[in-house]
């Protein structure tokens, strides 16, 4: 397999450890029989777990793309050292974005996401 194919699954798996963090945290808040619910008025999230769910939604954002870029140049032959660079610059600021948009620090969270988009786009200008 392809070390950038092996990049996204390790990308789909931090989306699945965040969403589990999620899970865990609004269960502290508002307890299982709230959750387990139809959530027609779920409270917001609060603190921790409110930003451990937007970093979870911004993952989601940002996988549908990586995931994109990264099939697209495996199918079209196109992976190179700079692909693979991409992905891995991609995989590891989204590791680093969640734990520091858990902690609760804006401007570094924001520098951290930059870090991330430019992975894509060095997949990105593989492919045109």
């Amino acid at each position: 397999m392809k070390p950038e194919l092996t990049l996204l699954v390790w990308s789909v798996a931090l989306a699945f450890v965040q969403v589990v963090v999620v899970a865990q945290g609004a269960t502290m808040q508002v307890g299982l029989p709230t959750l387990a619910g139809n959530r027609e008025n779920l409270p917001e999230m609060r603190g921790w777990v409110g930003r451990a769910q937007r970093a979870h939604r911004n993952m989601i954002e940002n996988l549908v793309l990586f995931a994109a870029l990264v099939l697209v140049a495996v199918v079209a032959g196109r992976t190179s050292a700079t692909t693979l660079l991409g992905a891995q610059i991609f995989f590891w600021s989204r590791v680093v974005y969640a734990a520091v948009y858990y902690a609760g620090i804006p401007w570094l969270r924001t520098g951290v996401w930059g870090v991330s988009v430019v992975g894509m786009v060095l997949i990105f200008l593989q492919l045109i």
